[in-house]
């Protein structure tokens, strides 16, 4: 496959999102497809990062993967509100995929246990629907 994805992934929560990431290499990997990662400083900013790498016409799809874990305070709700509605402005202005990966948990051991854990690795679901999300766009625009 000739095709790119970006992976914008946000440093926050590290150990999670590390792991996130992980998993979107490796389905990259056993596909063939090709890559490229940019880390920014949280989910907050995956929306801009992922919308100046949507423009450059690099990628077939971009995956934004993050972790978001219920605090103390309303920080939680905001941060993961706001993450989710611009990823999907993102996509709505661009036209280009760019898959919600953000694991939003009460706990670590929530957000672990989706970052490869006992419900598997929601990055290597966000970089498959990514592939999946390029292959329909290509089909629908050849129509």
């Amino acid at each position: 496959m000739d095709e790119r994805f970006a992976v914008v992934a946000g440093r926050f929560n590290e150990a999670v999102v590390a792991r996130l990431v992980d998993g979107a290499v490796a389905y990259f990997e056993r596909e063939g497809i090709g890559f490229d990662v940019t880390w920014v400083p949280g989910a907050f900013e995956l929306p801009l990062a992922s919308k100046v790498v949507a423009e450059t016409g690099r990628y077939a799809a971009v995956v934004c993967l993050g972790a978001v874990i219920r605090g103390e305070t309303s920080h939680y709700d905001l941060v993961a509100g706001e993450a989710a509605r611009g990823i999907m402005d993102v996509a709505l202005s661009t036209g280009l995929p760019v898959m919600f990966g953000v694991v939003t948990a009460d706990t670590v051991a929530q957000a672990m246990d989706r970052a490869g854990g006992k419900h598997g690795n929601k990055g290597w679901d966000a970089a498959a629907a990514a592939a999946d999300m390029a292959r329909v766009m290509r089909e629908m625009r050849r129509e």
